[in-house]
């Protein structure tokens, strides 16, 4: 819930690209605070002319950012680790349980996403080259090897770790990412995981809320 008074604040690009609507990573952030129902602020700025204050917090100028008071938190997955500090509905505090989200969080960032970056790069920014679609067979079998054994483990299971978590905000956007470029067809469970957990009001709220500066702000000349 979005609330310029509130202490947490996230930021956002004020607008990118209609293909990176809906996918940038302020968006796992988001939704982590709309599932603990932790208002907060919006920090928007731009993602053409990122302004030079902002490398001092972020070095390479990505979003998010998350700021708490005087606490400053960059990449995505440390800052899911800083919300669900806030919130048993994030992060258990059983040790085991706590051990089962930290790992499955990890996984998602480790063993998934470079794959899915890797895959978008063949597929979109990097068709036309040469190399593309030498790359992509293979990349396409190493995906293939990496989510065979999260199909089998969600076969028997609604969530990644037990309840809803943050490892299911990470592992859930990140099959998203995967999802544009390669079908999930095969994956059943990963299919229907995919549906559960995007079907999630704070999901919802979440993209809603991420959409609608876009809509609302011009390309930048």
């Amino acid at each position: 819930m979005i609330d310029p008074a509130a202490e947490l604040e996230i930021t956002a690009f004020e607008w990118v690209p209609k293909f990176a609507q809906g996918y940038v990573r302020d968006l796992r952030l988001r939704w982590a605070c709309e599932e603990a129902k932790l208002p907060y602020s919006e920090r928007l700025i731009s993602a053409v002319k990122r302004p030079e204050w902002y490398f001092a917090e972020q070095p390479w100028g990505q979003v998010p950012v998350l700021r708490d008071g005087e606490i400053t938190v960059f990449e995505s997955g440390a800052c899911l680790m800083h919300l669900g500090e806030k919130s048993e509905a994030l992060l258990p505090r059983d040790p085991a349980a706590r051990a089962r989200v930290v790992s499955w969080l990890f996984a998602a960032l480790n063993s998934l996403e470079p794959m899915a970056f890797e895959m978008a790069r063949v597929a979109f920014f990097s068709a036309g080259e040469e190399w593309a679609p030498l790359r992509r067979p293979s990349l396409e079998k190493q995906i293939a090897g990496r989510l065979a054994p999260v199909e089998r483990y969600m076969e028997a299971s609604d969530w990644i770790a037990g309840d809803f978590s943050i490892a299911d905000i990470a592992m859930v956007t990140v099959l998203r990412d995967i999802a544009s470029n390669i079908s999930l067809d095969p994956y059943p469970a990963l299919s229907a995981y995919l549906e559960r957990a995007v079907a999630r009001p704070a999901f919802a709220q979440a993209m809603a809320d991420q959409l609608a500066p876009f809509a609302s702000n011009s390309p930048p000349e």
